[in-house]
This record gives C-alpha cells, structure tokens and sequence, in this order.
C-alpha cells in the first residue's frame, strides 16, 4: 500500500529565524473536531513552540481554528498539545532542549496516511546580523543569475 503525504500547513518564517540543526518527525495528539479543522488546512504553526515538561514533549501557541460544524465537541484553539515520539527520541530532544540556546520549532504539519504528523526542528535562533547575511547572500545570487541571463541572451 502506497503512502501519501498531504503538507497542511508550513512555518517559513522558522526556516528564516533560525538555524535548523536536526529535524524529526512527531505525531501529534488532536482532539474532537480538530482533525477536521487541521484537514482543511486551518492551522496556524508561526509562533508556536515545542517544549518539555514531565518527561513529556508538547506543542504550545499551534492556533487550529474550530471547526465550523463541530458545535460543543471544539476544543480551544490554542490549547497545547502533546507529541508523540519514541521515548528514546524524546530522552534526546530534552537533553538538547536543556541546553542553552536550543529550541523545539514546528517547520510544518502534514498527514501521513491517515494521521497528523509534524516535522520537528531542533534550532538555535538567528542572531540579527546572521539574518541581514542570509538576506544580502541571496541579493547577490538573484543579481549574478540576472546578469548570467541577460549576457546568454545578449549572445
């Protein structure tokens, strides 16, 4: 049987303020009508965070908007949720976590087969000065490929 991967929901704005050192994937634990409302793609990954409590990883600020028909079965919207991983990987990430300066990001949220899975990222944030960097680094190449085509065209 053939798996598919139907991406709901990305966080490009992680991928700008920080830097992604490794990444995992995590099920998630969703309640009611949320699975409907994460099918229709109402979700909203950009502030939220991974963090570790009890032994235990969960998802905080993850905005999964109610479901329209879901009447007294929604749940808040900005509950946190718990991650579901190996307990080996999950020992790992709070070991890290722990650290200074690593933080759990969610880059994306997508469904494999028929459950919700997120992509997991363990980072470090982005000094402001890394940032203008990465922004004047690709200026640069967009203007090089510029000039590239306009010289094969010329030609």
């Amino acid at each position: 049987m053939a798996r598919y991967y139907k991406v709901v929901s990305e966080n490009r704005k992680a991928r700008h303020d920080y830097n992604i050192i490794e990444v995992y994937k995590a099920g998630i634990e969703l309640k009611g009508t949320e699975v409907k409302s994460v099918r229709l793609g109402k979700v909203n990954l950009r502030d939220s965070f991974g963090r570790a409590e009890a032994g235990e990883l969960w998802l905080y600020n993850m905005h999964i908007s109610p479901y329209e028909k879901g009447n007294i079965y929604n749940v808040n919207p900005k509950r946190k949720r718990k991650l579901l991983l190996k307990g080996s990987e999950i020992k790992k990430l709070i070991g890290k976590v722990n650290q200074r300066g690593f933080v759990l990001v969610p880059l994306k949220i997508y469904f494999d087969g028929d459950y919700a899975k997120v992509e997991l990222a363990l980072a470090k944030a982005k000094k402001l000065y890394e940032k203008r960097e990465v922004l004047r680094e690709r200026a640069a190449k967009r203007e090089i490929d510029r000039t590239l085509k306009d010289l094969k065209h010329k030609s």
